[in-house]
This record gives structure tokens, sequence and C-alpha cells, in this order.
């Protein structure tokens, strides 16, 4: 199988490759500054995506984990924080660039019939408001619709479209005191992937399989 990984520099995603890679699966990661192994890609810059599309013309994709994020507004003041360059950095990369990417890979999954699995948050839930952090949770809220939107769009293709929680994950971006072992989230995860096909798209679930409201 062919899988493509996006923001795999580190985290959820560097683990998701590991694990594709340890069960012989051809898994192929990217980041902003690529090294290691893996190919360039600023999922903000519409020429990064352009070119990584175009090294990878004519290779059919089973699977591609939009995973590239950002979480910029932590400890931000309602009162006088999230400025306008906030909000606009955080939806280039966590909606945006999603798009841009699926875009861009669309022959590539066409080839193989493939998957797109979006990493959201269950913090995109609106049925989980408990305030603060405005624009990450509005970003993958807008991340979930996309998904959702995607699923509909590409039904005919044959694309499943899954969007998925990857649980409070012990990482940079999750911190110290979150509930769960990143090799436990990308386990878990990538049992979801292998179980989306077209009569699961359209999914939000976290890594454990359990469904999450809209």
């Amino acid at each position: 199988m062919q899988v493509l990984v996006t923001g795999a520099n580190r985290g959820i995603g560097a683990a998701l490759v590991a694990a594709y890679r340890a069960r012989g699966d051809a898994a192929i990661g990217t980041a902003r500054r690529p090294g290691g192994g893996l190919l360039p890609l600023d999922v903000t810059d519409p020429a990064s995506v352009r070119a990584l599309a175009a090294a990878l013309t004519g290779r059919p994709l089973d699977l591609l984990v939009c995973n590239a994020g950002v979480y910029l507004d932590k400890g931000q003041s309602l009162e006088s924080g999230y400025p306008a360059e906030l909000w606009a950095a955080g939806f280039a990369a966590n909606v945006t660039g999603v798009f841009l990417t699926v875009q861009a890979l669309l022959p590539n999954l066409r080839a193989a019939k493939g998957k797109i699995a979006i990493i959201s948050s269950a913090m995109a839930s609106d049925q989980r408001a408990p305030g603060g952090s405005y624009v990450y949770r509005a970003s993958k809220a807008a991340a979930l619709n996309l998904g959702r939107n995607l699923a509909a769009d590409l039904s005919g293709d044959g694309i499943a479209v899954g969007i998925y929680h990857p649980g409070w994950v012990k990482t940079e971006m999750g911190g110290g005191g979150a509930d769960i072992e990143v090799e436990a989230s990308a386990a878990g995860l990538l049992a979801r992937f292998d179980a989306l096909s077209p009569a699961t798209t359209g999914a939000f679930e976290d890594w454990r399989g359990k469904a999450l409201a809209f």
C-alpha cells in the first residue's frame, strides 16, 4: 500500500509513517523542513503543494493522511488576543492546506481509488464548546466540514474520506499532561484508516473508533 502523511517530522505524523513502514507499507512523509527521507511540503504555500504533486505524478496513492496542522492560540486572551494574523495562519494550515493538498493529489488518489484521512479534533464538534482556543476550534470545525463535503463529492470516484480525533496525545502540541502516548494514537488511527470504506465515508471518529458528534 502506498501512503502519504503530511506533517510527518514529529508527533503523530512521524509515528504513523513508522507504523506503516513497520508493517511493510510504502509510506511517504512530508515536512516543511525536510530531512531524514521526508519530502518537502508547506501546506500553506500553493507552490509547495504543486511541487509535491509534480514529484508524485503518475504514482497511485492508496491513502492520503492530512495530518499537518497548527495550534497557535493557546493561552490567548479573549479581550486582547486572537489577532487577525493568527486566524489567517491557523486557517491556512488547518483548512486551506488540507484542501489544496487533496485537490493537488486527486489524480493519484483516483488512480488507486484511495482514501483520505483528515486529522481534526473533538474540539471541532459544536457539541463540545467550553470556550477558548477560538482559532483552533474554528479551524478544526472547518476541516471537519471540509471532510464531510469531500466525502459527498468523491463518493462517485470510490474515494472514501474520514475525519478523525487522534486523542489528547503527548506531543509538542498536546503537552506532557496529555492522556495517551503517540504510539497508541497512531496504532488506533491506523486501524481506523484500514476500516474506512465507501460504506463509512464521511465518518467522524476518535482513534478508538468511537463516533463523535458533529
